[in-house]
């Protein structure tokens, strides 16, 4: 695999979590609990930052790449 591959595997898995959290958060509001939402929402969020700084580190190598074509 090259790095463009895995470039386009790591963004298409990226979209299939936010997707997947997309499910996650409507629940967690009826889990019942005022604490484990709580928990729960903030590691959401945590996850999601963690996602954002994965595509942002990608999406950079991805135009390094490009600027060296040129």
């Amino acid at each position: 695999m090259d790095r463009s591959a895995a470039i386009l595997q790591i963004r298409e898995a990226c979209k299939n979590i936010a997707l997947q959290m997309m499910k996650i958060s409507p629940a967690i509001h009826k889990l019942g609990d005022a604490e484990t939402q709580s928990d729960c929402i903030k590691a959401g969020y945590e996850l999601t930052i963690q996602l954002e700084i994965i595509k942002k580190k990608i999406g950079r190598l991805e135009k390094a790449d490009d600027s060296t074509l040129l």
